[in-house]
């Protein structure tokens, strides 16, 4: 199966599982930010509501320690870190499910009002659910 040009990551083949409804999202903040939310338990409340609305798919935390696999001429080698530097590591992700992008908008910064000023990425993700 190949990629189908329009959708880097969608495997030719698959279209009929793919639903607009579907859509997913990957969430994550800054490096260069590790807020707290002002809150704790307000937002447990907001990620348990997403939770069972169907919205929140999962979230955590990245640890510093990484494991590189490498492919050389059919010879493969592994190496264990630590590699990436702790400012360099994205403070926590999320993954949410949503019928449009709007929608997703709108639930990362309601999100992000929880934490106060500061920047949140969201990126599409191509691909089955």
């Amino acid at each position: 199966m190949t990629s189908n040009e329009g959708n880097p990551g969608r495997i030719a083949g698959l279209e009929a599982s793919w639903k607009e409804k579907e859509m997913q999202f990957f969430v994550y903040g800054s490096p260069k930010e590790r807020q707290q939310p002002r809150d704790p338990a307000e937002l447990g409340k907001f990620m348990e509501e997403s939770i069972k609305k169907g919205i929140l798919v999962t979230g955590g935390g990245l640890h510093p320690k990484e494991t590189r696999i490498h492919l050389t001429e059919g010879k493969v080698s592994i190496t264990d870190g630590p590699f990436l530097e702790a400012k360099e590591l994205i403070p926590g992700f999320t993954v949410i499910q949503v019928d449009t992008k709007e929608k997703a908008i709108e639930w990362v910064t309601n999100m992000r009002r929880l934490y106060g000023d500061g920047e949140t990425k969201l990126v599409q993700i191509f691909g089955p659910s």
